[in-house]
């Protein structure tokens, strides 16, 4: 006969996932202040104890919101930058950056990573769950350009965090435009010659 008895670590699993899902919904919806703990582990269908065992308090879960937001968003990035068609450096990058402008167009993404994740957790520690998943991105593909001759021989890891600077500031301002379809059409217009400098020059015939 199957045991079909949950082991400890399954049953710690599914209460943390579903603090994290009940989290990722009502922090998008209310904000961070506006969601109380009792709120919280209702939605959750757990226990205000189980919430207090597996995270600490609301902004240890939190954390964990944002950090499963963020390696979402950073799964579409590379799905997006390594599945498509063309495969030339500036090709990539505009995928990139309009993957991520669309991804900034959700709710969650607007109001957990660019509204309350750097006022609730501190920049640096904001930064700190936020760069690992979209900079290694950055970082692999910048490194396969200057490897194979594409990019200028520049220093790949101070050039992957100015590169992830700039798409945050977009986001942001993006986020903060009145009119989103031309603030979109002015971040093109910006990022594609920052992109194209970064292409080694064809050597004169």
């Amino acid at each position: 006969m199957k045991n079909t008895r949950r082991t400890q670590a399954e049953r710690t699993a599914e209460t943390r996932a579903a603090l994290v899902a009940a989290g990722r919904e009502l922090f998008a919806e209310h904000g961070f202040a506006g969601v109380g703990t009792e709120t919280l582990v209702r939605a959750a269908g757990v226990s205000r104890g189980a919430l207090y065992h597996q995270f600490g308090d609301k902004t240890e879960l939190f954390a964990a919101v944002l950090a499963d937001v963020e390696g979402e968003v950073a799964r579409r990035l590379a799905d997006v930058v390594l599945s498509g068609g063309a495969t030339d450096f500036v090709s990539m990058m505009s995928r990139a950056v309009d993957a991520w402008l669309d991804a900034c167009d959700s709710p969650v993404v607007q109001r957990i990573v660019l509204i309350d994740g750097p006022a609730v957790l501190g920049w640096e520690r904001w930064r700190a769950i936020c760069q690992p998943h979209i900079l290694g991105l950055i970082e692999s593909v910048l490194t396969a350009g200057v490897a194979d001759g594409t990019l200028l021989p520049l220093p790949v890891k101070p050039l992957g965090h100015i590169l992830l600077a700039v798409a945050d500031e977009a986001a942001l301002y993006l986020n903060a435009a009145e009119d989103r379809a031309k603030a979109r059409d002015e971040i093109a217009q910006v990022i594609d010659p920052l992109v194209r400098a970064l292409v080694r020059p064809e050597p004169a015939p």
